[in-house]
């Protein structure tokens, strides 16, 4: 992550949204409520935007150590990054990087609370940070990059203890140690939801020779994985291989649905999809009935 030379730049797209980018940061976002609310908000959003990246890249030394390290940091961003990867630390290898793209949606989602605005989203490459008011709710869709089991669509009301959604896997934007082509999660912030999401997807695993793995610092010199082992490559695998991969990853988003730290998380293999819900709760989101092939959408 680098400022880059190119400032911040905005553009109005179809249907109210707006495309905010700065460097590696893209976001879409959208606000509904009264006009001058909403034009408030998004306005407070783009003056918010604009120092947000200069900020993190004087923290970054510090934000790619181990989080269990504790390191120091200053800014608001920051914060909620080694705050959101705290959970993990004592139990698990990750850095407040892991965290990275939910914080900035969680971030700049605070300037639409305000009144008149009734819901708003900012979806930070697939992390997304969502505010609800009263009756309000947002249907998500997904599907997998690797074939078209995972098309699901999914429901998140004001009601319930859920404001980020967040995707990885080794097919994503970022590295993983495991071989999970998707896994997403809903909880209570995007932040949470980003660490969560990385976490469950390094453990959705198996011993298979076709698995093609290399030191994440071969790939990138500045990564905070060092010279662990990333995917880069996975082959079709057997089903008992898929199931047992599956079986270690929902093992793990059951462990932190438990302790709280999510609320549900959907599992996605070559095909094969493993989900993770509230047992007791009826309003339990996901629903399975395919949705059209559009990517991500709220």
């Amino acid at each position: 992550m680098s400022a880059g030379r190119s400032g911040p730049v905005r553009a109005r797209l179809a249907a109210g949204r707006w495309h905010f980018q700065h460097g590696p940061i893209d976001l879409i976002l959208h606000a509904e409520g009264e006009l001058d609310a909403v034009d408030r908000s998004i306005a407070q959003c783009w003056d918010r935007f604009q120092t947000v990246l200069p900020a993190l890249v004087t923290e970054l030394a510090r934000l790619r150590q181990p989080a269990h390290e504790h390191p120091a940091v200053e800014g608001p961003v920051a914060t909620r990054m080694v705050q959101a990867c705290a959970p993990f630390a004592a139990e698990r290898f990750i850095t407040p990087m892991a965290a990275v793209a939910g914080a900035v949606a969680d971030e700049l989602i605070e300037n639409f609370w305000q009144a008149g605005v009734t819901r708003a989203f900012i979806n930070n490459g697939g992390d997304i940070a969502l505010h609800l008011t009263s009756d309000e709710k947002y249907r998500v869709g997904i599907c997998s990059e690797f074939g078209a089991t995972l098309d699901s669509i999914f429901a998140v009301g004001a009601e319930m203890p859920v404001r980020g959604v967040a995707t990885s896997g080794w097919r994503g934007r970022s590295f993983s140690l495991g071989i999970a082509d998707s896994v997403t999660v809903l909880a209570s912030s995007a932040a949470s939801a980003d660490a969560a999401a990385t976490m469950i997807a390094n453990t959705v695993n198996c011993d298979f020779a076709g698995i093609i793995r290399v030191p994440a610092e071969q790939l990138k010199d500045d990564t905070d994985l060092g010279s662990r082992l990333v995917t880069v490559d996975v082959p079709p695998l057997p089903p008992a291989s898929i199931a047992s991969a599956l079986q270690r990853g929902c093992a793990e988003a059951e462990y932190w649905r438990g302790r709280g730290i999510i609320y549900a998380a959907a599992l996605s293999l070559q095909g094969e999809v493993e989900v993770v819900i509230p047992k007791t709760d009826a309003s339990a989101p996901w629903v399975m009935p395919r949705v059209s092939r559009n990517g991500a959408r709220a």
